[in-house]
């Protein structure tokens, strides 16, 4: 059966109310009658516009341009204004080596802008990790990297970005792994520059050609539905701490206080020793000197002691009346007013 195609253009033209696009056939035949306008000087005239200008091109500062000849590494350009060979035989690829780029682990932005613990998507999945005293937190980072080695950044690796993705989450798990809780919370900046170091390490053997500029850490937590229990011991390591703060205070104030009169104590007793050592060395030396005086002259040295003794006793005697019991007479009238006779004159 023969198809009648002008009846079923029309038919087309009108359920669409608007020409029909051409057909297979017509194409070719349309591409079989056309000719070039100018001529074919005019045609080889803008292949070689086309080919020259894809024989020079420029690098930005923060670039470098790796050319490639048949898709053989071949040279790495500077920035500044380069040429190559035409296009297909030599290609560039532009590389930001100065660029600092990011990626974020267990970290999202709500509607608003704000930073979030997601625990949902793959990224949130892979800031749960296993802590050295199997307990689960919640560690989020950042990684800023830079491209430090184009060639191996294009050539060496199929997907450097899925690469950095697991090292950095692999590092990330082995530090955290060897520690507590308490020092993932506490001690963030620490776990940083370990992390860092072991995946720049891995980055390297892996000839990546990317070089690690920081590793972030943000706020360590715990999965929320063991948050409140975490907070009741956080609260009494907090409490537990206290206590020992003021313990400490008050064993800071009594020590020093007790040394303090212990030593007050013992400075007394060693000068009271040595009061009274002094005190007898000087009254055996006194009583030493008045033993030989005595020996060379017994009776003048007894009596010299005796009336020494008197004249030191008898001003602390006061006013003394000593009667004559062999006495009969009446008593004589004391002279209440007169003055004490001097012992001198009472001992001559």
């Amino acid at each position: 059966m023969s198809w009648d195609w002008e009846k079923l253009k029309e038919q087309q033209e009108r359920r669409t109310g608007g020409p029909v696009p051409p057909q297979m056939d017509e194409l070719l035949q349309r591409l079989k009658n056309f000719r070039f306008p100018g001529g074919p000087l005019v045609l080889l005239l803008a292949v070689a516009i086309i080919l020259g200008t894809s024989m020079f091109y420029t690098v930005a500062v923060e670039e470098v341009g790796v050319v490639q000849r048949f898709g053989k590494y071949v040279r790495t350009t500077q920035p500044g204004l380069n040429f190559k060979l035409p296009a297909g035989i030599e290609t560039v690829t532009k590389v930001k080596v100065r660029r600092v780029y990011a990626e974020e682990f267990g970290l999202g932005t709500d509607e608003r802008g704000r930073v979030r613990f997601g625990s949902g998507d793959e990224s949130a999945s892979a800031s749960l990790m296993l802590t050295g005293d199997l307990n689960v937190a919640l560690v989020p980072w950042i990684v800023q990297y830079r491209i430090n080695d184009p060639y191996n950044y294009l050539f060496k690796v199929d997907d450097v970005r899925r690469l950095l993705q697991d090292m950095s989450e692999a590092a990330m798990r082995l530090v955290v792994g060897d520690r507590s809780i308490n020092e993932v919370i506490s001690k963030r900046e620490e776990i940083a520059v370990e992390a860092r170091e072991l995946l720049q390490e891995e980055l390297n053997d892996a000839e990546s050609g990317i070089s690690i500029v920081t590793i972030e850490m943000k706020r360590t937590n715990v999965p929320g539905p063991v948050q409140p229990s975490f907070n009741e011991v956080n609260q009494a390591g907090q409490e537990k701490e206290r206590m020992i703060y003021e313990a400490r205070e008050d064993y800071n104030k009594a020590i020093p206080a007790a040394r303090g009169e212990a030593e007050r104590v013992i400075r007394g007793a060693e000068g009271y020793a040595f009061e009274v050592v002094n005190r007898a060395k000087g009254d055996t030396a006194r009583f030493q000197a008045i033993y030989e005086e005595y020996v060379k002259a017994k009776d003048v040295t007894r009596r010299r002691i005796y009336l020494e003794t008197l004249k030191s006793l008898l001003p602390r005697l006061g006013q003394k009346y000593i009667l004559d019991a062999d006495q009969k007479n009446v008593l004589p009238l004391l002279n209440l007013g007169a003055k004490p006779v001097p012992v001198e004159e009472l001992t001559k």
